[in-house]
């Protein structure tokens, strides 16, 4: 009988690393180095809870890893072959990185032996390549390096400011091999730490009494409580206390929309009354993008109380000046303020916050009865507003595009419940073509929500191959809808308020998007008259494919894209 112990080589040992971290799907699309660990996955991967998602561009698979980690909070996987499939994925991790995504790319280098030979996909230095837009970058040379080499992933991808990171593999590494019983793996409390930590007492009193003491108080929900997951512990904290609330863009669904505390996002519609009125603010894990003004005039003021929370000490004060900064996570932060308040009484009322109600169902009012006329081309706030009453209340919105994503951004809790973690942008980099993979990676993390995308016709283009990867994978409620004005409509929007209308490169030529969308197996339906929105979403949803809704709008330049102009942002 033999003693000869099992073997396994770095693809098995590669893919035992991250199913100890729980990882589920692997985005991407193969070459020739992961042999090995395509081989670990087909012989005894799958049965233990792992696959790969094979993508049509790797830029669209890189995409729908960072849809899955906003939905799960979760890191998404995202790997494409040496060289031409490393820097395909660049515009998708570069989206993740600008936004705070935890994602971790994997990319494998060329044997060894190879290097600076001119080998095939080889000697590019993809380790520099992608330091601007991850948090950390290992090359691994040796099979044993990897198990450390995954932990680190893990643990700079999720700690402090989360952020993609960069695993390269030489094929040397997927090659060896090593007997099976010498591996060791940890449990991720053994690595990393899982608490957060407290911050305190009097740094906590300091801040409730400036809240306390402010006459109009408001709070900035971001993506600091998204990624926290803070969501509770700030609803009771606002109830408590009578307090107005905006989110940034990274931090939609993060307050019910029913809220009564409620006042919009960004500093576009209600924000431009809210924001520069406030005497005291609380700025919750929100960095102050350009989505937010930059913290500068005239949108917030100066003489504005500051009090800045944040889990990564350089974003506090990098936009405004603060009264009182905090380095801390926002589930902590707002638990410990909790306890404190709930130590005082209750405040029974605000003046400014009665106001703040009234001028909200004014506004409402005003738009819902601009938007009853039934116009053609379709207005696109009309458009917006008849997918967000149709849509599941548990429903998964995508915001792909320029002006349309603007004025849907504007709307956004006006006609639809917003979750925690069910509102998907990619506010910093302001990418393009994310619709399609967004809506994948949203779909298998949650795969019995409803998943609905509104793309621009220039954006959806971009990465419309992958229909056929949505098609494939069998995916259902999974509705795209394409606002078409046959335009790159941002772009156009700048020319036609700073240029004087000269309108080069920005018009599109007519496309059925329908017809495509059919072509590829999906549900295809053309809508123009806008009594028909509404009929033809529940066609698309009960249609038991992926469905794409090529909606004709008319080309309008929505209030924020006028504000952005005169930012100087377009």
């Amino acid at each position: 009988m033999s003693d000869e112990k099992k073997k396994i080589n770095g693809g098995d040992v590669l893919v035992k690393c991250l199913l100890k971290e729980n990882v589920k799907y692997l985005f991407g699309i193969p070459g020739g180095q992961f042999l090995n660990m395509y081989d670990a996955i087909n012989n005894w991967g799958r049965e233990a809870g792992i696959e790969t998602i094979l993508f049509r561009h790797e830029a669209a698979a890189a995409h729908a890893a960072d849809a899955w980690a906003r939905v799960t909070n979760t890191p998404g996987i995202c790997f494409g072959t040496v060289g031409p499939g490393a820097t395909n994925l660049i515009s998708g991790v570069g989206a993740a990185w600008a936004d705070n995504i935890p994602m971790i790319t994997i990319v494998p280098q060329v044997n060894s032996e190879f290097q600076d030979s001119f080998t095939l996909q080889g000697s590019l230095d993809q380790i520099t390549m992608y330091k601007p837009i991850t948090k950390y970058q290992k090359s691994i040379r040796k099979l044993k390096e990897i198990p450390d080499a995954v932990r680190k992933a893990f643990r700079e991808a999720l700690g402090g400011r989360p952020q993609p990171v960069l695993l390269e593999i030489f094929e040397d590494a997927f090659l060896e091999e090593i007997e099976e019983d010498s591996l060791i793996l940890l449990n991720k409390e053994n690595y990393r730490a899982i608490e957060k930590p407290v911050v305190k007492e009097e740094i906590i009193e300091k801040a409730l009494e400036l809240i306390l003491n402010a006459k109009k108080p408001l709070i900035v929900s971001g993506g600091g409580v998204s990624r926290s997951e803070a969501w509770n512990e700030l609803e009771e904290f606002i109830d408590y206390l009578q307090l107005p609330v905006i989110t940034s863009g990274s931090g939609m669904g993060t307050i019910p929309e029913k809220s009564q505390y409620l006042f919009g996002a960004g500093v576009a519609g209600m924000g431009l009354k809210v924001i520069p009125e406030a005497d005291v603010v609380l700025a919750l894990g929100c960095k102050f993008s350009w989505t937010m003004g930059h913290g500068a005039e005239p949108f917030w003021k100066d003489s504005q109380t500051l009090i800045q929370v944040d889990i990564d000490p350089s974003i506090i004060g990098r936009a405004k000046p603060v009264t009182l900064g905090i380095i801390g996570d926002c589930k902590q932060f707002l638990t410990q303020i909790l306890e404190k308040a709930k130590k005082k009484d209750r405040i029974q009322s605000r003046a400014w916050l009665e106001e703040l109600k009234i001028t909200r169902q004014t506004n409402i009012e005003k738009l819902n009865k601009k938007l009853l006329k039934d116009k053609i081309p379709i207005p696109p706030k009309r458009l917006i507003k008849d997918i967000f009453e149709s849509m599941d209340e548990d429903a998964i919105l995508i915001l792909d595009g320029g002006d349309i994503s603007v004025s849907a951004a504007e709307q956004v809790y006006d006609y639809n419940l917003r979750k925690p973690l069910s509102t998907l942008a990619a506010t910093g980099m302001g990418q393009l073509g994310t619709a399609v993979p967004y809506g994948i990676g949203a779909k298998l993390a949650k795969p019995n929500k409803q998943v609905v995308a509104i793309a621009g016709d220039g954006a959806f283009m971009i990465n419309i191959q992958d229909l056929e990867t949505a098609v494939r994978l069998k995916l259902k409620n999974l509705v795209y809808v394409v606002a078409n004005n046959d335009a790159w409509g941002m772009i156009k929007s700048g020319q036609k308020l700073f240029k004087g209308k000269r309108y080069i490169d920005v018009d599109l030529p007519a496309f059925d998007y329908a017809k495509c969308a059919e072509s590829f197996g999906c549900y295809g339906e053309v809508v123009t008259d806008p009594n028909e929105i509404k009929p033809a979403f529940e066609r698309a949803k009960n249609s038991g494919k992926p469905a794409v809704l090529d909606v004709k709008i008319d080309f309008e330049t929505p209030d924020t894209t006028k504000l952005m102009g005169a930012m100087g942002i377009l």
